[in-house]
C-alpha cells in the first residue's frame, strides 16, 4: 500500500514520533493507523506525545564559537536539572548550537513566523512564478510549495540536521525526548557573525562551518 504524506503527518500528530519512524510504522502496518500507533508504542516512540504537555523549565544555555567569526548562544530546556546535567543532553545541545552556526535559521519554529511575513513572502513568490510564465491556475499551489521550502530554510526545527541530512532538527529533538525520557524544548537562540550588517567582502562563514561539520 502507498503511504501518503498526509498519513505520515496524521500519525506524527497523534504520537509525536519522528517522520521516518511514522512512515516505517505505517509501511509495516500496511497503512493501518491504529496498528502503526501500536508499533510506535512498542518501540517507546509514541510516548513522546504524552510528554508534550509537561513544563520544561530547567536546562542549559550553550555557547559555540566558530573560528572567532561566528558565535551562537542557545537555550534548551528540560523538565529536571538531573537531565540538564546528562552528557547525551549536553551533546544534543552542542549539536543544536553548531546547527545554528552552520545553517543560520531565523526562528525556532513555524509558529514564530508572523503571518504578515508569510503573506509578504507569498506575494513575492507569486510574482516570481508569474514572471517565470507559470500558468495562473497552478501558481497558488506552487507558492504553497515554496513557502514550505522557505520554512525549511528559516525555521530551526524544519532544517535538515547538518550531521545527518536524512532527519530534521525537529525529528532529532523528538528522538532525544523519547530516549532521555523527558520533554526537551529549544526555547531561543542568538547568532552573531563578525561584520554582519556591515559592507564587507563576501565570505560565507556559515558554509565553512557546515563543511567542517560534514567532515566530523
Amino acid at each position: 500500500m502507498s503511504i501518503s504524506a498526509g498519513m505520515v503527518k496524521e500519525l506524527r500528530e497523534k504520537t509525536g514520533a519522528g517522520m521516518m519512524d511514522c512512515k516505517k510504522a505505517l509501511t509495516d502496518a500496511a497503512g493501518n493507523m491504529e496498528k502503526a500507533v501500536e508499533i510506535l508504542r512498542e518501540k517507546g516512540l509514541a510516548a513522546v506525545a504524552k510528554k508534550a504537555g509537561r513544563i520544561a523549565a530547567e536546562g542549559i544555555v550553550e555557547s559555540y564559537i566558530h573560528g572567532g567569526r561566528i558565535g551562537v548562544l542557545v537555550e534548551v530546556n528540560t523538565e529536571t536539572d538531573f537531565v540538564a546535567k546528562n552528557q547525551e543532553f549536553r551533546d544534543f545541545v552542542k549539536d543544536v548550537a553548531m546547527q545554528i552556526a552552520a545553517a543560520n535559521p531565523l526562528f525556532v519554529s513555524k509558529e514564530e513566523v508572523s503571518q504578515d511575513l508569510i503573506e509578504k513572502e507569498k506575494e513575492i513568490l507569486r510574482k516570481q512564478a508569474l514572471n517565470e510564465g507559470k500558468p495562473e491556475k497552478i501558481v497558488d499551489k506552487m507558492v504553497e510549495g515554496r513557502i514550505e521550502k522557505y520554512y525549511k530554510e528559516v525555521c530551526l526545527l524544519e532544517q535538515s540536521f547538518v550531521k545527518n541530512p536524512d532527519i530534521t532538527i525537529g525529528e532529532l529533538l523528538t528522538e532525544k525526548t523519547a530516549k532521555i525520557g523527558e520533554r526537551l524544548s529549544i526555547r531561543r537562540f542568538a547568532r552573531f557573525e563578525v561584520g554582519e550588517g556591515l559592507e564587507k567582502k563576501e565570505e560565507n562563514f556559515a558554509e565553512e562551518v557546515a563543511k567542517q561539520l560534514g567532515q566530523q
